[in-house]
């Protein structure tokens, strides 16, 4: 494993030059083998957990999904604040920062960039979540290559640009999660469902998030500083690609059922209009909600 591990990064030190010497012996960075692991081992659950389960039943998960989303809401709170006021104790440039003219803000930034990182490993729980409670269409292509590829992008940010320009998109996020998990938190308490309307925005808030990120690092290759190009171009792209992904759920999620629901009123006027067959179809697909609700 020792001699596997020193020519991976006998590679990445060619390829991405020498690493960032502040999170050296940091828990899971000086190895990438461990991250590498964690993320085969997410796609296999990914692949096997919902063939595990297909005849089993679902799990509630209802109590440790009120304190696993209370858990990610809080941590989220915390990396969002200790990253605004890091931001602004260093007087970040919002155009370029690079990695080493923050002074002590910077050792700030990263030590919460690292619990960025730690996060996503976090999040596969999300997944397994899904699988046990046989949600196995929650589970989209969206979903799995958001969190396979984050765990890993924030691996190699904190090896080599782990403060500076690389603050913005952290700070967002963080920001986002903290309205998604206490969203997802209370929606695993059925009493508090009636009153949950802002998934919908959240979604919104998401692509919003892209587009500045985006915007943000192009700045920094307008008007570049000693962060390094390569990396803002990699994070517009890696941008580019969850908004399509993004774009795509939001059209499919919301636009087309927002469409279905037209069609079904229309339909539900005209079972009225002819009666008895009709209000028979009606009275059916309420049973099914109710049968639903207690799922």
């Amino acid at each position: 494993m020792e001699l596997m591990d020193k020519t991976i990064n006998s590679y990445f030190d060619v390829w991405l030059g020498p690493r960032d010497p502040r999170v050296k012996g940091w828990l899971l960075l000086e190895n990438y083998t461990p991250t590498f692991i964690f993320s085969v081992l997410y796609l296999l659950i990914v692949w096997l957990g919902p063939k595990y389960m297909r005849n089993k039943q679902p799990f509630s998960c209802r109590g440790i999904l009120v304190i696993y989303n209370l858990g990610l809401t809080l941590l989220s709170l915390y990396m969002f604040y200790e990253l605004v006021t890091g931001v602004l104790e260093g007087g970040y440039n919002f155009f370029c920062q690079d990695t080493h003219s923050g002074g002590e803000a910077d050792m700030k930034i990263i030590r919460v960039l690292w619990w960025y990182y730690f996060s996503k490993l976090i999040e596969f729980m999300d997944t397994f979540f899904f699988i046990l409670r046989k949600n196995n269409h929650q589970i989209t292509v969206l979903h799995v290559y958001h969190h396979a590829t984050m765990l890993n992008i924030w691996w190699f940010v904190m090896n080599w640009v782990p403060c500076g320009h690389s603050y913005f998109g952290a700070t967002l996020n963080s920001f986002i999660h903290v309205l998604m998990y206490s969203y997802y938190g209370l929606s695993a308490i059925p009493a508090m469902r009636p009153y949950l309307w802002w998934k919908k925005y959240i979604t919104q808030g998401q692509l919003i998030q892209f587009v500045l990120t985006i915007f943000q690092t192009s700045c920094g290759v307008v008007w570049p500083c000693a962060f390094p190009q390569g990396w803002l171009y990699f994070q517009i792209s890696y941008m580019i690609s969850l908004i399509v992904l993004f774009t795509n759920f939001y059209i499919q999620t919301y636009n087309k059922k927002a469409s279905s629901r037209r069609k079904e009123y229309q339909n539900g006027s005209t079972a009225i209009a002819n009666g008895y067959t009709n209000s028979f179809s009606s009275l059916e697909n309420n049973v099914k909600q109710r049968k639903q609700r207690k799922d």
